[in-house]
This record gives structure tokens, C-alpha cells and sequence, in this order.
């Protein structure tokens, strides 16, 4: 009879861990979702709204800034009062702006809604973390949760385009905004039905290195999107680019000299994460650099549909949902700097057939560029995980995790700003393309030496 209960008992614990496992993973998905989902539909925001490249820049990166600014912080937050508290309002803020974003009257609007749901975005992700390493105490079992939550991540890419696209094309572009309401619904439901909450351990809080971190990117992006509008000699430009690097050097001082800092300097120390963190900076910005622009191009110079636009995206994200798995083994064999070089190689080569793709070309050719870049990805980003955590203490896992995840934001802000200006200061966005692809290849192949003369090296700096 006990035996029969203690069996049921562990049925139960286990039926409450997978809805647990469930909700919190449906929270990062819609969080990516968000990411990728958007970029199909700036063709549609632009006819409604007006606006240039610019402004479709500012729609894009108004989410990325604050999710980056904000990333480092809500991890501190979540430890002092508790991650589920931390979760759900994350959830809430998300469901609301998600609502009011369908409702936006203008492009302003937008994105200043846009901003909100990156602040939103900060608060799930390192929170949802937490209470997944709570619920699953064992470490194999925990292996296993955060393998399942982070393949939500290649799920999220490709379903992003395609599913963003077919919304657009059946019912506006409002509707993609639309689509996190169940999602955050469902999880807001679950998460406060099935999480405990966690441990709060009081830390003063570092607002002088988060307000500074705000600072920097925030004015570094405006300098980055709008040169070519103002000029990039002019008084606005050059003001916002010294505040940037005045920033700068305030948050290092600051992170220097707090107890409690939000990025403690001296992980750069390591090679291995100094080399690592500017890697994964180097990914996210052709990651988002080619999210922003071949929409673009597949809908405004080639004339496909949104939907059509999404499905022809497929090729670079389907390696995303089922390559890692096999870029685990390989670096469970090999280590980390054999895949990392592949996967920066690949984006490369993938980089260097977008070179040559203009309206005419066949898809073939696209699709070629599509699965390298895809592949080439899909190297990269696990193995550079691994490379950067498992060359520091467990102890400092927490805190170089969120920082590579905070720069790799950086990336994909810098990426779409820097496209974006590329593509706004040249003669035709097909020209401008050329020039994007082309600066993206010398990038990439940049993280391939990087990664060979740096990742897994033992000295430090």
C-alpha cells in the first residue's frame, strides 16, 4: 500500500515537473519568438506607418537594447526577491504590451512599446533559469530541463518567420503581437500553479552600473542608426558617440569599485571569456544583421508575400531546432574550438554567396547561403556556450552566462544598426546588401581566428 502510494506520489512529482518544465519554457519561447517574428512583418509596418529603414531599425532595436541593458540586472533582481515573483510580473508586462502593440496608432508608439517588451523579455529569462535549477535539484536531471528549454530556442527560430508571416498575410501585422497572448496566458497559469519560489538573498543593488550600462547602449545604437540621417559629423552624432564612450568608461570605473558589481571585470581576465564574449557578440551581429535584411529584400526587391518570405527563410533555421544536439556530441569529443571555428567558417562562406544574390538570382543560390549560414550557426552558439562556462569556477557560472547573454544582445543591437546604415547610406537597398554580406563575411571570419588563437587556452591576461 505505501509502496503504491510512494509510486503514485513520484507520478504526480513527476506529471507537475514536465507542466513546471512546460510553463517556464513556453515563457523563453515566446521571448524568442519576439526576436525573430518581427522581422517579416517591417514591410507591413512600413506601409502602414510610413518611415524609412531607420525607423524600422528603431522597431526592431528598441527590444534588443532594453532586453541587453536589462539583462545583467533582473538576474540580481530574481536572487533578491525571488524569481517567480520576478517571472511572473515579466509575464504580465509581456501580455500586456504584447495587447497595447496590436493597438499601436503609430510608429512612435510602437516602439516605445517595443521597449517595454525588452524590459519584459530581461525579467523572463534569467528568472526562469533560476527556477528550473530549483525544481530540478539532481544534477543529470537538470541537464535534461535545460536541454529541453534551450532547444525551445532553434523551435522559436524557425517557427518565428514562417508562422509571423502567414499571420501578417492572413491578418496584419497586429496579429504577431497578437500571438503572445495565449502563450504568456498559458505559462502565467501554470508558473503560478506549479513553481515555488525560490531562496531571496539580499544584495545591494549596482543602479549606478545598470544606468550607465542604459546609457552606453542606448546612445551607441542612436549614433549607430541615425549617422547616416544627421550626418555623421554632426553635433547630435558626435554628442551621442561621446556620451557612449563616456558611459563606457563610467561603467568600468563603477563595476570596479562595487561590492556587488552587475559585471565583475575580472572574469575578462580568463582568455577563454574575453575571447568568448567577443565571439559571441560577432554572431549575434550577422545573426540579426541577416534577420533584418533578407526579409526585407524577399518582400520589397523580389515581391514575395510575407508568408512566402517566412517560408524561404526556413533554410537557415530548420539546422537551428536539430543541429545542436549533434554540435553537443561533437564538442563532447572534440571540445568547443573545432565546432565554434566550423560554425564561424560556415557563416562566412554563407555570408559570401549572399554577396553575389541580387533579384534575379534563383533560389538556389539563396538556399545554398540560407543553409550555410544555418549550419554554420548552429556550430557556433552551443559550443561557444560550453567554451564560456565551463572555463570558469561553477560558482561563476551564473554570472558569465548573463554577461555573454547581455553582449551577444549588444551584437544583435549593433547588428541591425550597423546593416541598417549600410543599407541606408548606399545607392539601392540591393547594393547595400552586397556591402552588409560582405562586411559580415570579414566579421565572421574574424570569430573563426579569434576563436583558433584564443578559446580553450589556459593562460590568462
Amino acid at each position: 500500500m505505501e509502496k503504491a502510494a510512494k509510486i503514485q506520489s513520484n507520478s504526480t512529482d513527476r506529471k507537475a515537473k514536465a507542466l513546471l518544465l512546460f510553463g517556464l519554457s513556453l515563457g523563453y519561447f515566446m521571448v524568442l519568438l519576439d526576436t525573430t517574428v518581427v522581422g517579416v512583418a517591417l514591410p507591413a509596418i512600413h506601409s502602414d506607418f510610413g518611415g524609412g529603414i531607420t525607423e524600422l531599425q528603431w522597431v526592431v532595436n528598441a527590444y534588443t537594447i532594453t532586453f541587453a541593458a536589462l539583462l545583467l540586472s533582473t538576474g540580481m533582481i530574481s536572487d533578491s526577491i525571488g524569481a517567480k515573483r520576478v517571472y511572473l510580473n515579466g509575464l504580465a508586462l509581456f501580455f500586456i504590451a504584447s495587447g497595447l502593440s496590436a493597438l499601436a496608432p503609430s510608429l512612435p508608439v510602437l516602439i516605445g512599446l517595443r521597449a517595454i517588451l525588452g524590459a519584459a523579455g530581461a525579467a523572463l529569462m534569467p528568472a526562469s533559469l533560476s527556477l528550473i535549477a530549483q525544481a530540478f535539484p539532481d544534477t543529470r536531471n537538470r541537464a535534461r530541463a535545460l536541454g529541453i528549454w534551450a532547444a525551445v530556442t532553434g523551435i522559436a527560430m524557425a517557427a518565428g518567420p514562417v508562422v509571423g508571416g502567414i499571420a501578417v498575410d492572413t491578418f496584419g501585422w497586429p496579429s504577431i503581437f497578437l500571438l503572445n497572448l495565449p502563450l504568456a496566458a498559458i505559462s502565467l497559469i501554470v508558473t503560478t500553479l506549479y513553481v515555488t519560489e525560490t531562496m531571496r538573498k539580499q544584495t545591494p543593488f549596482d543602479w549606478a552600473g545598470q544606468l550607465t550600462a542604459i546609457t552606453m547602449i542606448t546612445s551607441l545604437s542612436f549614433a549607430l542608426i541615425e549617422g547616416p540621417t544627421y550626418g555623421w559629423d554632426s553635433p547630435i552624432i558626435l554628442a551621442a558617440s561621446t556620451i557612449a564612450l563616456l558611459s563606457f568608461l563610467l561603467f568600468v570605473k563603477v563595476e570596479q569599485k562595487h561590492k556587488t558589481p552587475l559585471l565583475p571585470l575580472a572574469i575578462f581576465k580568463n582568455v577563454t571569456v574575453s575571447a568568448g564574449m567577443l565571439a559571441g557578440m560577432f554572431i549575434n551581429i550577422a545573426l540579426s544583421g541577416l534577420l533584418f535584411i533578407l526579409p526585407i529584400f524577399f518582400q520589397q526587391a523580389q515581391g514575395l508575400s510575407a508568408h512566402k518570405a517566412g517560408i524561404a527563410l526556413l533554410p537557415l533555421t530548420i539546422p537551428l531546432a536539430f543541429n545542436p544536439i549533434f554540435t553537443g556530441r561533437m564538442v563532447g569529443k572534440v571540445g568547443p574550438r573545432i565546432p565554434m571555428m566550423l560554425g564561424f567558417t560556415l557563416c562566412a562562406a554563407g555570408a559570401l554567396v549572399f554577396f553575389w544574390v541580387d533579384i534575379s538570382t534563383s533560389y538556389a543560390l539563396t538556399l545554398c547561403g540560407l543553409l550555410l549560414m544555418g549550419f554554420g550557426i548552429s556550430f557556433t552558439i552551443p559550443a561557444l556556450m560550453t567554451a564560456v562556462i565551463s572555463s570558469v569556477p561553477h560558482s561563476q557560472t551564473g554570472i558569465v552566462s548573463g554577461a555573454l547573454n547581455s553582449i551577444r544582445q549588444l551584437g544583435a543591437t549593433m547588428g541591425i544598426a550597423v546593416f541598417g546604415s549600410l543599407v541606408t547610406n548606399t545607392p539601392s537597398f540591393t547594393t547595400g546588401m552586397h556591402v552588409s554580406f560582405l562586411a559580415m563575411a570579414i566579421i565572421l571570419l574574424g570569430g573563426s581566428l579569434l576563436t583558433y588563437a584564443f578559446v580553450g587556452k589556459k593562460n590568462r591576461i
